[in-house]
């Protein structure tokens, strides 16, 4: 099944930045039972709010369109593979709304596995 990264939030991706996650080898009582690991990922700063919008899209993997077209992304939220790159404090915004109250916008920073789609061909 092909699923589509929802349009309505692709604009979180936009100022999305490319970074490669280095994973260290996987230690079972002090025995190295692998090596590293490195993963390619977009790291982005988005409100809390819309965190919680995508929270129910995390774990599944979604193909892209725009600029990201041939890839595909998957949320990291509690992986304990990726724990170093789970959700974390992106700090927060004080503004004053057009009414004149002051209100916070709280961000977090969040990672998203990127990998290339491999298409099947039917012979």
């Amino acid at each position: 099944m092909r699923r589509m990264w929802p349009d309505e939030y692709a604009f979180l991706l936009d100022e999305a930045e490319e970074v490669h996650l280095q994973i260290p080898p996987m230690v079972d009582e002090n025995v190295s039972t692998g090596k590293a690991i490195s993963r390619k990922a977009l790291k982005a700063r988005i409100s809390q709010q819309d965190f919680e919008k995508i929270w129910p899209l995390a774990e599944a993997r979604y193909r892209l369109d725009g600029r990201f077209s041939g890839k595909a992304i998957t949320l990291v939220t509690n992986n304990p593979h990726y724990q170093n790159w789970h959700p974390s404090d992106g700090g927060s915004v004080e503004s004053i709304s057009d009414s004149g109250r002051p209100y916070t916008t709280r961000y977090v920073i969040v990672h998203f596995l990127l990998d290339d789609v491999r298409e099947t061909v039917e012979v």
